[in-house]
Order: C-alpha cells, then sequence, then structure tokens
C-alpha cells in the first residue's frame, strides 16, 4: 500500500479534523473541541480497479471522500493522484479536477435547477480544457450518450428529468473530461431499487469503457460486493481492515467488519452468521474517542494492550490488511 506504482490514488495517514464549539455557546470564552472525522487514513487504489470504502453511518466515509477531492482541505497527511502529491497547492487544481471527478449522492443538489443538462456537462470541459465551444458541445453530447442519453435531453432542465436520468447527467459530467478516477459518493442510494441496478451497471460498463478507477463510498455491503475489487472497512475514522472484496466478505477478520457483514441481509440463510460475536455499545465521539483501539470497548476480544495501543494497519496475509492485536482469534 506504499508503492505508487499501477496506484492511480494513494494517501498517507490522511487526516481532517474539525474544530467544533462545545454546546451551544459561540462566545468567545466557549472551549474549542476537535471532531476526528478522518484520523491517519493511508489507502491505496489501483488503476482501473474499485476500491469500496464501507462503514456505518458518521464512520468517516464522506468526509475522507471529500478530502481525497479537496473539497476540504486536509489538516495532515499526504494525497498522491498518479504519484503526484496533490495537497497543499504543489498541484493546480485545474489539473486535479481534469484527472479527479466526483459524483454526489443527491443529485438534485449536485445539478443546478436553473442550469440546462448540456451546460451542467459542458461547465467543466469549458473550465479544465482548452476546447472550443463547438469541441465542448461535441464532447459534452458524447458523454451523454456514453451513459444512455440522447442529444435530446441537451436542453432540458433537470425537473423534467426521472431521478435515474438526473443521477446519469451527474455521471456524464463527470467523465466529460476523461478523468483517471471517480469518486462515487453513495451513488445509488437515493434511487428506487431498479434504477439502482440500472446505474450500477451503466458504472461498470463506462469503467470497462474508459478504463477508469473509481473509489466508492457506501454503506451497502451488496453494492460494494456488485461493484468493487478491493474494499476498505472504516471505524470512527480509521481504516480498519483492507483486502479483495470478495475475500473480506466471505473471511473478514477484524471483529467490527464480521459485525457490519453479518449485519447486512443475505437472501441465503446457509450463508449467514459468519462468526458469532456479540458486539455491545454505541460508536464512539468523534470529539472524545476512547485511547487505544477505538473498537475496543466494543470488542468481545479486547484486552488491556487494546485500550492503550492503537494498532496499525498490517499485512497479515499477502494483499489482506488488518488494524487488530488479536487477529489470530478471527482466523
Amino acid at each position: 500500500m506504499k508503492d505508487d506504482d499501477g496506484m492511480v490514488l494513494r494517501t498517507v495517514d490522511l487526516k481532517k479534523h474539525f474544530r467544533a464549539s462545545k454546546g451551544l455557546n459561540l462566545s468567545s470564552r466557549s472551549k474549542t473541541q476537535v471532531v476526528r472525522a478522518v484520523d491517519g487514513v493511508s489507502l491505496s487504489i489501483p488503476a482501473g480497479k474499485t476500491v469500496a470504502v464501507v462503514g456505518e453511518s458518521g464512520c468517516g466515509k464522506t468526509t475522507l471522500a471529500r478530502t481525497i477531492a479537496l473539497l476540504t482541505e486536509p489538516s495532515g497527511g499526504e494525497i498522491y493522484l498518479d504519484g503526484q502529491r496533490i495537497d497543499g497547492g504543489r498541484e493546480s487544481h485545474r489539473e486535479v479536477y481534469r484527472k479527479l471527478q466526483m459524483v454526489f449522492q443527491d443529485p438534485d443538489s449536485s445539478l443546478d435547477p436553473q442550469m440546462k443538462v448540456g451546460n451542467s456537462i459542458s461547465q467543466p470541459l469549458k473550465g479544465l480544457t482548452g476546447m472550443s465551444d463547438r469541441e465542448v458541445r461535441k464532447a459534452a453530447v458524447e458523454s451523454l450518450e456514453a451513459v444512455g442519453m440522447s442529444e435530446d435531453y441537451f436542453d432540458r432542465l433537470p425537473r423534467q428529468l426521472s431521478g435515474g436520468q438526473k443521477q446519469r447527467v451527474a455521471v456524464a459530467r463527470a467523465i466529460s473530461t476523461h478523468p483517471r478516477l471517480l469518486i462515487l459518493d453513495e451513488p445509488t442510494s437515493a434511487l428506487d431499487a431498479s434504477v439502482q441496478a440500472q446505474i450500477l451497471r451503466l458504472l461498470v460498463d463506462l469503467q470497462k469503457k474508459y478504463s477508469l478507477s473509481y473509489m466508492l463510498i457506501t454503506h451497502n455491503i451488496a453494492v460494494a460486493g456488485y461493484l468493487s475489487d478491493m474494499m476498505a472497512v472504516m471505524y470512527a475514522g480509521n481504516l480498519v481492515e483492507y483486502g479483495p472484496c470478495s475475500d473480506v466478505m466471505s473471511r473478514p477478520r477484524h471483529p467490527y467488519t464480521i459485525t457490519l457483514i453479518n449485519s447486512a441481509p443475505v437472501p441465503d440463510p446457509w450463508k449467514r452468521n459468519l462468526l458469532s460475536v456479540n458486539i455491545k455499545g454505541e460508536v464512539p465521539s468523534a470529539i472524545n474517542p476512547p485511547s487505544g483501539c477505538k473498537f475496543h470497548p466494543r470488542c468481545p476480544y479486547a484486552q488491556a494492550v487494546c485500550s492503550e495501543v492503537n494498532p496499525p494497519l498490517e499485512e497479515i496475509t499477502p494483499g489482506r490488511w488488518v488494524a487488530c492485536h488479536f487477529v489470530e482469534k478471527t482466523a
């Protein structure tokens, strides 16, 4: 996970902390606290592959995505895109966004309701490329057609489209600059089940056609299993497990991952209950997390060392990384 060869994206000890005032007292005398939304994440995404970042709500998935996309400034760590460091202004945002684009969860929020479809897709082309107006229109139409929509939609407004069509427009806008990496933040969660399947198939087809790399943010284990090659599991701002998606789903090794996988509904009763792990308690506070391993207050395997030392993410077998002092107990 430290080698840039073949990696389109790599983060090193990436952090994003937010300052928050204590309680409702907004006076200058109120105590300032820190929300550790992302607290030291090192992650690599191979070229042409999909890495799913999964975890329950509030674990830091979306904050991680927005920090990588430079929509919020990192508090620490490093971000490399195609081997070039992009945080800290070392590479212009114009160059970054030609290579990296993002598809957001809610197309109604990500599309300007007063802007026609064609203008929404053309905007990044105009800002990030040196194309003429004629070339921009041609590229925008090609992007529309790539997501299964005709040129007839070019002059329509978002309110004239269905939810699935709006998300197709959002995808068309993201691929218009032919990026290397797409960050997909819950791209199907706001859609009906039948439309979700269509968008997922579209994303698979686009990845093959354009050799795209995906970073998929999702809490839906089934979506991660369908779309992803690798899976990264987040808990309370940290990665606790990383490896091939099929391996992580069939044989999770971190106690939290086991619970997360078991909580997903599976239609085959013979494939349920991979391991009986009794998890109690609540997700820890991002302002005042537990010492040592953040999962230790809920972990049935926890011992004294777990409350004192935060275990590093270590490779237990080729390609499988787990952050746990007693990972052998889940073998």
